[in-house]
C-alpha cells in the first residue's frame, strides 16, 4: 500500500493544504461553545441585547470564515483524490501492457477490470476523507477535551471516562470488519468475472439454451456476494447506536454532575451548556473518524490488491540484440515446446521445422493441437519453455522484443477491430500509410466491397469489437490491417478457417503481399489459404509436430 503514494507526490500542495484548512475549520469551531456560554452568562443574565447581538455576529462570522475554510479544503482534498486516482489508473494501465500473457492469464481479466475500477475509486475516497478528516477529528476531540478540562476538572471527567470507551468500542468493529471487506472484494471479482463471461459468449449460451443455468450461477455468486456485505453492513452499523448509548448515558452523566455543581454555585449554566456542546462536538467527530476508519480498511485491502499487481513482474525480458534491417524471413522450431502455467500436459513438444524465405508453410491438425499456439511463440507472445525458436537465424529470446514485434504482421484468430473507423483501424499497421497503400490492402483483403458499401467509406464508423460488421468483415479487415504493415519479416497468419474459409481469389491476392514478407505461417485446417500455395505442410498431432 505504501508503493502507491508516490503517485500522490505531484500533489504535495494539496495534501497540506487540505488538512490545514480543515484544522483551520475545527479551530474556529472549538470557538463557539464559548461564545454561547457568554452569551447565556453575559447576555442573557445581563439583559444586555446589544451583547447579545454582537455575540451572536460573532457566531455568524466563525460559521462563515469555517464555511470558506471547509469549502477551501474540499477543493484541495478532492484534486488531490482525483489526480491520484487518475495517475493510479494510468500506471496500473501501462504496468499491465507490460506484463506477458503469462501473467495476464494468471490475473484474469474480470480481477483486472475490479482493480481498474472499483479498487481505484475505493482509493479515491480513501484519500478523499483521509485528507479532510484523518487529522480534523483527533484535533477536535482531543481540542474539545482540553477545553472541557479549562471549563470544569470534575465536569469533564466524564469525557475522561467516555472517550476511551468508545475508542475501545470503535476499534472493536474495525479490527472484525477488516478481513470481511477484503473477501467482499474477492467475491466481487467473482460476480464481475461471471458477468464478463456471460456477455461475451451469450451467442453460445443462447444457442445451447443454457440461459436458465447461467441465470442460476450469477444469481448464486451475487447472493453470496450480498450475504457477506450484509454480514459486514450488519456489524459495521452496530457503530452508531452503541456510539450514541455511550454518548447519552455520558450526557445523562455529565447534566447530573453539571446540575449538581450549578446548585451549589461552582459553574454557571452557560458553562453546562459549553461542556454538552463539547461533548456533542466529540460524538460528531468520533462518528465520522469511525466511518474513516472503515473507508481506510476498505481503502487499504483494495490499495493491497492493486499493489499485488504492481509487484507481479513479466517473465518475459527484452533481448538486446536488435535485428538487421533487411531480414531474409526465415523462421525456424527446433524441438519447441509450450507448457502454460502449472498444467502438467505440454500444449506443444518437439516441435521441429523450417520456413526458408519465399515460403509458405501450412500447420495443419485437429482442434487443440496446438496451431494457435504455434504461431504465438515467433512473436513471443508465449515463451518457450523447451527448445528454440529462430528468426534468421536468432533465437526470438534475445533479440529486442519491440523490434521483434514490430516486424511481424499477426492476423488473431479472433479478429479484432477497435471503436473509431475503418481507417484508424488500418492505421493501426502503419500510421503513416497513404490512401493508396490503404485501399491497395483491402483490395488483397477482398474488404474493398466493405469500404465502398459504407456512405462514410473509410472514415465509416466502427463500433467496439466491429459490433456492426460481420464476422467475415471483421476477418478481412483484420488481414488488410496486417497486409499493409511495414514489417520485412514473416506475416503469421492465425484465422480459424473453421469460421470463415477464404476465397481461392482471396488467397493468389495474398501470394503477392507473402513474397515481400519473407514468408507466411497459416495455422488452418487443410483450408483455402493452404491449398492456394503451401510450400510445406507442417501437421499437428496432440501438440507434437
Amino acid at each position: 500500500m505504501k508503493g502507491l503514494l508516490i503517485y500522490l507526490k505531484q500533489y504535495r500542495k494539496e495534501c497540506v493544504l487540505g488538512p490545514l484548512f480543515k484544522l483551520l475549520e475545527a479551530l474556529f469551531e472549538l470557538f463557539v461553545p464559548l461564545v454561547m456560554t457568554s452569551i447565556i452568562d453575559v447576555g442573557i443574565a445581563t439583559g444586555s441585547r446589544r451583547y447579545i447581538l454582537e455575540r451572536c455576529g460573532l457566531l455568524v462570522l466563525l460559521a462563515v470564515v469555517g464555511l470558506v475554510c471547509s469549502i477551501t479544503a474540499q477543493y484541495f482534498a478532492a484534486r488531490a483524490a482525483t489526480g491520484f486516482s487518475a495517475r493510479l489508473r494510468s500506471a496500473l494501465f501501462a504496468h499491465l501492457q507490460r506484463l506477458s500473457y503469462r501473467e495476464i492469464d494468471t490475473l484474469g481479466s474480470a480481477t483486472m477490470i475490479t482493480r481498474m475500477t472499483s479498487d481505484v475509486n475505493q482509493l479515491q475516497n480513501g484519500v478523499n476523507l483521509a485528507l479532510r478528516l484523518l487529522l480534523r477529528s483527533p484535533f477536535v476531540v482531543f481540542g474539545a477535551m482540553v477545553m472541557a478540562f479549562t471549563i470544569d476538572v470534575p465536569g469533564a471527567t466524564v469525557f475522561a471516562v467516555a472517550i476511551p470507551v468508545l475508542l475501545a468500542v470503535v476499534f472493536a468493529i474495525i479490527l472484525v470488519t477488516i478481513p470481511m471487506y477484503r473477501k467482499v472484494q474477492n467475491r466481487l471479482d467473482g460476480v464481475t468475472a461471471a458477468t464478463r463471461e456471460n456477455l461475451t459468449g451469450v451467442r453460445v449460451l443462447r444457442a445451447f439454451r443454457k440461459e436458465q443455468e447461467e441465470i442460476a450461477e450469477f444469481s448464486r455468486r451475487n447472493r453470496l456476494l450480498n450475504q457477506l456485505q450484509l454480514r459486514v453492513g450488519r456489524i459495521s452499523n452496530l457503530l452508531n447506536p452503541v456510539t450514541y448509548v455511550i454518548l447519552n448515558l455520558a450526557v445523562v452523566a455529565l447534566l447530573r454532575t453539571g446540575a449538581l455543581r450549578v446548585n451549589s454555585g461552582a459553574l454557571t449554566q452557560g458553562q453546562v451548556v459549553a461542556l454538552y456542546n463539547y461533548m456533542s462536538q466529540i460524538l460528531v467527530e468520533l462518528i465520522k473518524f469511525a466511518n474513516l476508519i472503515i473507508t481506510m480498511t476498505k481503502a487499504v485491502a483494495c490499495g493491497n490488491r492493486i499493489q499485488s499487481v504492481f509487484a507481479m513482474q513479466s517473465s518475459q525480458t527484452s533481448g538486446s540484440r536488435h535485428p538487421e534491417e533487411t531480414l531474409r524471413g526465415q523462421v525456424e522450431f527446433r524441438n519447441a515446446g509450450i507448457t502454460y502455467g502449472v498444467a502438467g500436459a505440454e500444449a506443444l513438444s518437439s516441435v521441429s521445422f523450417l520456413a526458408r524465405p519465399g515460403q509458405t508453410v501450412g500447420i495443419i491438425g485437429g482442434t487443440g493441437s496446438g496451431k494457435s499456439t504455434l504461431v504465438n511463440l515467433i512473436p513471443r507472445f508465449y515463451d518457450a519453455t523447451q527448445g528454440q525458436v529462430l528468426v534468421d537465424g536468432v533465437d526470438v529470446r534475445e533479440l529486442n522484443l519491440e523490434e521483434l514485434r514490430r516486424r511481424i504482421a499477426v492476423v488473431p484468430q479472433k479478429a479484432v477491430l477497435f471503436r473509431g473507423t475503418i481507417r484508424s483501424n488500418l492505421l493501426w499497421g502503419r500510421e503513416d500509410a497513404t490512401e493508396e497503400e490503404l485501399q491497395a490492402a483491402l483490395t488483397v483483403a477482398q474488404a474493398m466491397e466493405i469500404v465502398q458499401g459504407k456512405d462514410q467509406g473509410l472514415d465509416a464508423e466502427v463500433q467496439q469489437g466491429g459490433g456492426n460488421l460481420s464476422g467475415g468483415q471483421r476477418q478481412r479487415l483484420t488481414i488488410a490491417r496486417a497486409l499493409h504493415c511495414p514489417s520485412p519479416d514473416p506475416a503469421a497468419g492465425d484465422s480459424d478457417s473453421g469460421r470463415q474459409r477464404l476465397s481461392p481469389g482471396l488467397c493468389h491476392g495474398c501470394q503477392a503481399p507473402g513474397r515481400h514478407r519473407r514468408s507466411a505461417q497459416s495455422p488452418y485446417h487443410l483450408c483455402g489459404f493452404a491449398a492456394g500455395g503451401v510450400h510445406s505442410p507442417c501437421r499437428l498431432d496432440s501438440g507434437t509436430g
